[in-house]
């Protein structure tokens, strides 16, 4: 029970508060409209929180705080006081990172074991961020033009980013598009999903206690088709970062044509995940299942298509549907539970939907395909891990983007056409490559087409090492020093003597 002490004591505080307004210029707001939405924890169903229900005006609101804030008492930040704020964030998040944890799993459903688990991962983004912001540098350069001339660059903040973040992981989500925004001086109006936008709220805040200037972190909850729209529309916004659906994706593009803003989008997936007969199997089995299995299998990389070399397909198909069977499905708030619910009803309907796709197509359902039901599970939107056998390339299950935990298992007879078949879909974000042989390795991690390439590992990430997408996985890349240049314009600058 001791595990559970902070999430119950933050649990109970929170729910004594009852309303979370928009934040907005360094103020908590309501809607102009005065509408409201509710969040509810997908473990049970019940009410977590009533929320400001943000909307165009609210946005124009938020994008005119930033935009003063940008030329104003920001602009006057050294690259040292950036990066003061940043440190002090980080303190302050790790401070209170048992409350951001469990603000997570209440609103999305992820166990604790796994929003506890990303302290690392956020405090080290957040950091890293802060290193990279007194580390912004233009060059000299030795033009050949005719004449004598000084000529350099100059890095500069692109301005006013609009940044719209999934409910899949709140919290990184959020310090993944903030962290770049205060280490290069540019100000932000956060959307985070309306499905869980309890994180980033209290992000904000932490923000503005941190030293930030009022109006350069906004947060502003709402629907997708109101305020995210209005956001990636506005012609005051100067970049928008998102990351969702490649159809949402594909809108945003869309509706950035007004101004020509910058875009970088982080978006869906169909990640191949291979097996070699060679690979040691103690090390794959658990890695291909919680390739997909991890935060229920609402990952955007996840390794839903495990492509398995057929000399050993059965044996490693039945070992991973094992694992599976064998994970603790539960409320987040157990520190038992190694698999929570998926976020909504909605959600978990649209993934129970491909069992039945599958098993039409031909597919075998060798462990889950079925919702979890029984005594308290019934109150919350479970699935059991699924395992997916007999599939081919040309099956829905193989094709489409579930977000669920669902594997999709599929043979293979060795190197022959295996990057093809890899390569063979709209997708291209994650890809992880299992072998002892390093021939093998290198060949398909320069073959494959996406944006990381896991070799003998699955989602490993770190804040110095670049992560984003080819093809409708989208563009631009988060983390590392490329991260930090998407909110960066490049001006030249040249001195005739």
């Amino acid at each position: 029970m001791a595990e559970q002490d902070p999430a119950h004591r933050f649990r109970h505080s929170y729910a004594d508060e009852g309303y979370k307004r928009l934040l907005i210029g360094g103020e908590q707001v309501d809607a102009l409209t005065g509408r409201r939405f509710e969040s509810r924890n997908p473990a049970n169903g019940r009410l977590l929180a009533t929320v400001a229900e943000g909307a165009a005006e609210d946005i124009d609101l938020a994008v005119t705080a930033a935009r003063a804030a940008f030329l104003g008492p920001w602009s006057r930040f050294k690259p040292y006081d950036r990066q003061r704020v940043l440190l002090k964030l980080a303190d302050h998040v790790e401070e209170h990172f048992e409350e951001l944890a469990t603000l997570d799993t209440l609103d999305m459903g992820a166990p604790l074991g796994r929003t506890l688990g990303g302290r690392r991962r956020v405090l080290g983004l957040l950091r890293y961020y802060a290193g990279q912001a007194t580390n912004l540098h233009g060059e000299t350069i030795q033009s050949s033009t005719p004449g004598e001339y000084f000529t350099c660059t100059m890095k500069e903040p692109v301005g006013v980013v609009g940044a719209i973040i999934p409910w899949n992981a709140p919290l990184s989500a959020s310090v993944w598009k903030l962290g770049p925004v205060l280490a290069t001086g540019c100000t932000l109006v956060l959307k985070p999903a309306e499905q869980a936008p309890l994180t980033a709220l209290r992000l904000g805040e932490l923000a503005m206690e941190a030293g930030a200037p009022p109006g350069v972190i906004n947060v502003v909850p709402g629907y997708g088709r109101t305020a995210g729209a209005a956001l990636a529309a506005h012609p005051n916004v100067d970049k928008i970062a998102f990351t969702g659906s490649h159809s949402t994706g594909q809108e945003i593009v869309r509706a950035s044509a007004a101004n020509l803003k910058r875009v970088s989008l982080e978006l869906g997936g169909k990640s191949p995940n291979i097996v070699f007969a060679d690979a040691d199997l103690d090390q794959a089995v658990p890695g291909a299942a919680m390739a997909v299995f991890a935060n229920s299998g609402q990952v955007c990389s996840a390794g839903s298509r495990l492509y398995v070399e057929r000399s050993i397909y059965e044996e490693f198909v039945q070992r991973v549907a094992s694992y599976g069977d064998a994970l603790r499905v539960g409320d987040g708030l157990d520190p038992a539970t190694q698999i929570g619910p998926l976020i909504s009803e909605h959600q978990m309907n649209r993934v129970a939907s491909y069992f039945d796709a599958g098993r039409e197509e031909g597919a075998r359902i060798v462990s889950g395909g079925r919702r979890l039901d029984e005594g308290a599970l019934g109150e919350g939107y479970f699935l059991a891990p699924t395992v997916f056998a007999d599939v081919d390339d040309e099956m829905q299950v193989a094709r489409e983007e579930i977000f669920g935990p669902v594997i999709s298992a599929i043979p293979f007879d060795g190197l022959e056409g295996l990057v093809e078949r890899a390569n063979a879909s709209p997708f291209g974000l994650g890809s992880g490559v299992w072998t002892r042989d390093v021939t093998k390795a290198h060949r398909l991690a320069q073959g494959i087409r996406a944006g990381t390439v896991w070799v003998n590992c699955y989602q490993t990430m770190d804040p110095a090492v670049p992560f984003g997408g080819y093809k409708m996985s989208g563009y631009g890349r988060e983390s590392g020093a490329q991260h930090v240049d998407e909110y960066l314009n490049v001006k030249s600058v040249w001195i005739a003597s």
